[in-house]
């Protein structure tokens, strides 16, 4: 498969393609600063005058398109106070496919992008192979402040020659197993975040305790078949359906996926893994109930979980088997359009500092990207009462700090989906697994060939 299309058979693609992106981490250095970057100063202060008087800055203002629930827009008017020069102007959007289609227009008409755009993750691979279209964050200095966030995640925006990095992360979504203490007592389990830990930290361990959770409680110990996939399929190492270096489909021989396969199959056979399906409205009611034991899912899908008012106290937070995934986060890019990258870089280094991480984390639930915030007390000393009490940005840390960077490609959501069909049809229709198997990797193949 070639990687590089010309942009305007790439803008009519990707206008045809509905994403399944989500909302909405590993070993990481910290610089001396913490993260935390010296507040941005003015780039385009006056000289000063034979009378040393000082000419006033010039004025800026930076458009920006954010995206969802965040608090950019109140950290924006603090800049501001600082920086009475620069002003900003937002044009926030929840429609993620909108966004992101609005942004590949102005790009290939040459006009109307903004100067600051929040990329969502499942939308890079859409614009890492016209990075030309954007400034590289390495001329304006990111390499001074690279080393204070998590590895994966910056890496997942910086070219494969290592030489352009399109964009410096927001937020992420680490994965982690969130269970219902009242059901794993039922089933004899340990009831501490620790102790359900332990009795899972394998796929081979979590298959056993499944089944002899099901034999106990007559209960699916997991609730569906996608999210147990995606809990396997996110530990491969570096790739997973495509090739970095080239683009060619290499699923079929990724171990990885075909154990994630296999075990998701094991669980439908053995009838460890419900038929619901996710945000159905079953599937929020089976939450609610306690029908199942465990949800292996990011941090942002507490808030799903919090929405089944019946079971607060009710829940806890373990870690993946084997190291957890990432599911969700954006990162804040600058379009070569903008008329002022220096004031803008400025100012998103300044509002992906240590600090305003920490507020937008407050504010807003952006989990950080700048592991420093992890050890901030004011990030782990308060409990979740709805998860009995628990530290949950602590779990969440832990988990952010295990997940591998991982390529995805462009055709990454279509080949999924065609491998949770082959599951459907296993789990709803009794198919055969194998033939599912063969006929999902033709059909990527396919797809391969006629991208």
């Amino acid at each position: 498969m070639k990687r590089t299309k010309p942009w305007a058979i790439l803008l009519v693609a990707v206008l045809m393609i509905a994403s399944l992106a989500a909302c909405g981490g590993n070993n990481n250095k910290t610089a001396n600063n913490g993260g935390n970057t010296p507040a941005a100063t003015n780039s385009n202060e006056g000289e000063k005058t034979n009378d040393a008087k000082t000419e006033p800055a010039e004025k800026v203002e930076l458009t920006f398109w954010s995206l969802g629930v965040t608090n950019y827009e109140d950290l924006a008017k603090e800049y501001t106070k600082e920086h009475p020069n620069v002003t900003f102007k937002f044009q926030n959007t929840a429609d993620q496919t909108a966004h992101h289609n609005n942004l590949t227009t102005a790009l290939s008409a040459g006009s109307g992008a903004p100067d600051i755009f929040q990329l969502e993750i499942a939308f890079v691979e859409r614009f890492m192979n016209n990075t030309d279209k954007f400034y590289n964050l390495y001329d304006l200095g990111a390499k001074d402040i690279e080393a204070n966030y998590l590895d994966w995640k910056w890496k997942q925006v910086t070219s494969l020659d290592g030489k352009v990095q399109l964009g410096l992360p927001t937020d992420i979504g680490p994965t982690v197993v969130y269970y219902r203490t009242d059901v794993a007592e039922q089933a004899g389990l340990p009831t501490d975040p620790d102790g359900f830990s332990a009795a899972i930290d394998s796929w081979d361990k979590f298959a056993t305790v499944a089944k002899a959770f099901k034999d106990k409680t007559g209960k699916p110990f997991a609730d569906l078949t996608d999210l147990v996939y995606n809990g396997v399929r996110d530990q491969s190492e570096g790739e997973i359906y495509f090739s970095k270096e080239d683009g060619s489909f290499i699923g079929a021989d990724n171990p990885q996926v075909k154990k994630a396969y296999d075990f998701t199959v094991k669980g439908i056979q053995e009838g460890w893994i419900g038929n619901w399906v996710l945000w159905s409205p079953e599937w929020q009611n089976a939450i609610n109930k306690g029908d199942f034991g465990v949800m292996l899912g990011p941090a942002w899908i507490a808030g799903t979980i919090k929405n089944a008012k019946d079971s607060a106290g009710k829940w806890q937070i373990a870690q993946m088997p084997e190291g957890a995934g990432n599911w969700g986060g954006s990162f804040l890019t600058l379009p070569k359009e903008g008329k002022h990258p220096k004031e803008a870089y400025e100012f998103i280094s300044w509002v992906l500092n240590k600090e305003n991480q920490m507020k937008s984390f407050t504010d807003s639930g952006l989990f950080p990207t700048i592991p420093a915030v992890y050890e901030d007390p004011a990030f782990t000393e308060k409990g979740d009462d709805f998860f009995s009490g628990q530290v949950t940005s602590a779990a969440y840390a832990k988990a952010a700090q295990t997940v591998k960077p991982i390529y995805y490609g462009p055709l990454h959501d279509q080949a999924d989906t065609i491998i949770k069909n082959a599951l459907k049809n296993v789990l709803e229709k009794k198919a055969d697994p194998q033939k599912e198997w063969d006929s999902a990797m033709k059909q990527i193949k396919t797809l391969v060939d006629r991208s």
